[in-house]
């Protein structure tokens, strides 16, 4: 198929103007590296979007959770509001506060697989692209997951000498600066060195003293060297890492709260406080608003070799994250429910793949090793809630091992029939260790097993999986590409690792598998136009749910982490029209919905008041995420003097309503919509561009999520808000 310039609007909108993340002209063509080799966008049998670096920095996409606002049928949930996100693309997502558990979207980063979803939180600066692939992914890459993939692709070092930077400044005192020094060292050396920081921006305000609260404080540095060894051989050393040490979002009350008489106010304020307990337990200051005090480094190696008709590939990385962060989950003064985790966590893994290509097949396989080590204390502030007692402590350690072997091919049958197969076995070992919740006001009791002797709780699970992919690519013209395909994913098991005060809330959960069918549409008009259209059905195995179980012999209802099994179906429209050369017109549609099909879950309320287990069936009951999302823009552009262009841009989202029925009515976040604006000129040959930039230009009030926090002393409600409207202006210079 062709691969024109009409790629980059739909997949992007990528600015013909300088962009920091971008050293290619507009005329470039798009390519993307979903299959593991380079290909268009157009001919990739895959439901996916690719999002160049400069349509990053023109929508304000900070990190990777802002792709939900632009890739159809992908929400991203930070839990109660703090830096643990929670990825779900077609619904296939999983909510979990805790640190210690797989996603069911794997996340990449110049193909390392990022498995600790809050190590995920970093900047994004000085990016290629981003790729948003959806449906079960695992015979092409290095994790198994249910859901889909990210994967964040690093602006590599240049040939020849090339420098860039970008500052932004916009309401509320933000201010964004990013910059790259990148070339040739030597004629088998090339370097490329680039930074980013932000500060300022804060938005919500206490409601009791009128702090600002929400100011950022990021670093981050990557170094990159690419180095020829021998003929067909480079390497590629990334180090890199990042110093976050911003304000936590503050929740807000959206009904007034039983437990400190405090009502619901303004849409930015927000409350925050702990007991003298909690403060004794951690050193945080009872008035300390939520905080950040993260840090981060990484280091891999790149080897590509050319074996002839092959291609031999061995990526080795060590990720480090050390995790300090306060959130106060009521949204009160008086300590109801205020978290801290102290978190140590590192990843070290190996990928060795072997790929080949001809004229008619094309194929890949490979190994894959990694080991996770988690150590985590969890620290909890429920004083106003329980009683005095209840500040605890709950510490634990994780190990994470895992082995994989896949692959996959895809061989043309005729010129414009292929079948493509693929298959992938993983044998995997988690180990809890060391797990159990003391209190303060009690002494050292471990209420995980009810010792008092500090004895505490060890659990492991062990599974093995086999998943797979095969399904026809049919293209009856050069720009027309059907596909069909049938896929397993999987997502590892795991603990519920809370405070705790039964052991029972130990038991591990399952892997949940999920058995996708697809079939998909991929169609150029020549240059004037695009459409794009895919439809799935998911059957959906043990899927991994927040629920609670009743321990018989104490009569306790335990918040746990269970199976059920549900299935999911939906689809997604993609078109782009170019009616005119200074016209571009791009729409995208997701719809899903589902609904358990087996679930018999714990009625808490019905157990509590009658002091045995009440049991529900949930079959047929919605699965509670947003049906319907959309993204669309409009952007012009003119020239405005000789050798100079002005673009104007309005782009738009929406996303249904998030229902959480298993919460109640109550907690349904409501739909809403979101509108930025962007006004740019600049010389034609890139090396300066200025732009006037709104987001949210409507002020749309909106939450990401809702929750609850109740004890013996009442309710509190609580919602973590979206941003108002911000808007700015910022510079790019391009050498």
């Amino acid at each position: 198929m062709k691969k024109t310039i009409l790629l980059a609007a739909l997949m992007g909108g990528a600015s013909p103007f300088a962009a920091l993340a971008q050293d290619n002209s507009a005329d470039d063509e798009i390519i993307v590296t979903a299959q593991r080799r380079e290909q268009s966008p157009q001919d990739v049998g895959v439901a996916l979007n690719v999002f160049s670096g400069a349509e990053l920095i023109a929508q304000g996409i900070e990190t990777v959770n802002g792709l939900e606002n632009i890739s159809p049928s992908l929400e991203v949930e930070n839990q109660f509001g703090s830096g643990q996100p929670s990825f779900s693309i077609r619904g296939v997502g999983f909510r979990d506060y805790a640190t210690n558990n797989a996603p069911t979207v794997g996340v990449y980063v110049d193909d390392v697989a990022y498995p600790i979803p809050v190590m995920t939180q970093g900047v994004l600066y000085d990016v290629a692209r981003v790729e948003v692939l959806r449906g079960p992914q695992g015979t092409l890459y290095g994790r198994n997951t249910t859901g889909g993939a990210i994967k964040v692709i690093s602006a590599m070092p240049t040939e020849e000498f090339a420098a860039g930077a970008i500052i932004e400044g916009g309401r509320f005192g933000r201010v964004d600066a990013e910059a790259y020094v990148s070339g040739p060292v030597s004629d088998s050396m090339r370097v490329r060195l680039s930074g980013a920081t932000a500060h300022g921006g804060a938005w919500q305000e206490s409601r009791e003293t009128g702090e600002d609260v929400g100011d950022a404080e990021q670093y981050a540095l990557r170094g990159l060297l690419a180095v020829d060894l021998a003929p067909d051989v480079e390497a590629l050393f990334n180090l890199h890492g990042f110093i976050d040490e911003s304000d936590g979002l503050g929740l807000q009350l959206f009904n007034d709260s039983l437990l400190d008489g405090s009502l619901a106010h303004a849409r930015r304020e927000t409350s925050y406080g702990s007991s003298a307990a909690f403060e004794t337990l951690t050193g945080i200051a009872q008035d300390q608003h939520p905080f950040r005090d993260n840090e981060g480094w990484g280091a891999s190696l790149t080897l590509n070799a050319g074996l002839g008709a092959a291609q031999l590939t061995y990526i080795g990385a060590y990720e480090v994250l050390n995790r300090k962060e306060y959130n106060d989950f009521d949204a009160l003064t008086v300590g109801g429910a205020g978290v801290y985790f102290e978190s140590s966590a590192d990843v070290m893994s190996h990928e060795l793949r072997l790929s080949g290509e001809t004229d008619r097949f094309n194929w890949v396989g490979g190994l894959y090793y990694s080991e996770e080590d988690l150590n985590e204390l969890y620290q909890s502030d429920f004083v106003a809630s329980f009683g005095p007692g209840f500040a605890v402590s709950t510490p634990y350690k994780q190990k994470v091992r895992t082995m994989a072997a896949y692959i996959h091919g895809d061989y043309a049958l005729t010129d414009t029939v292929s079948v493509i197969a693929g298959l992938r076995y993983e044998d995997e070992e988690r180990k809890l260790r060391d797990l159990g919740t003391f209190s303060l006001g009690t002494g050292p009791v471990n209420f995980a097993n009810g010792l008092a002797d500090g004895t505490l709780e060890n659990r492991d699970l062990n599974s093995d999986n086999f998943s797979g992919k095969i399904g026809v690519e049919f293209e009856p013209g050069e720009e027309t590409l059907l596909y069909a395909h049938v896929s397993r994913g999987v997502k590892s098991g795991g603990f519920t690792a809370y405070n705790t005060l039964n052991p029972n809330a130990l038991t591990p959960f399952n892997p949940e598998k999920l058995n996708a069918f697809e079939v998909g549409l991929k169609k150029d008009f020549g240059e004037v136009a695009q459409l794009n259209a895919a439809g799935f059905y998911y059957d959906y195995k043990d899927q991994q749910v927040q629920s609670a179980i009743f321990d018989p012999a104490t009569s306790a209802i335990v918040g746990r982490i269970v199976n059920a099994d549900s299935e999911i179906w939906g689809g997604e429209l993609e078109v782009i029209l170019s009616p005119a050369p200074w016209l571009t017109l791009g729409q995208s549609l997701g719809y899903k919905t589902g609904e358990f099909t087996s679930f018999t879950d714990l009625d808490t309320a019905a157990s509590g008041a009658s002091g045995m287990a009440v049991y529900v069936d949930r079959a047929g009951q919605d699965l509670g995420f947003p049906n319907v999302s959309y993204q669309g823009f409009i952007e012009t552009e003119t020239a405005v003097a000789e050798g100079w262009s002005a673009r104007a841009r309005f782009d738009y989202s929406y996303r249904d309503t998030l229902s959480l029925p298993l919460l109640g009515a109550a907690y349904a976040v409501g739909d809403y919509w979101l509108a930025n604006a962007q006004l740019a000129v600049g010389p034609d040959d890139g090396r300066w561009e200025l732009a006037l930039w709104g987001r949210n230009i409507f002020n749309t009030n909106y939450d990401e999520t809702r929750n609850f926090f109740i004890g013996p002393g009442g309710l509190a409600d609580v919602a973590a808000p979206g941003r108002p409207a911000t808007y700015g202006a910022r510079v790019s210079l391009q050498y």
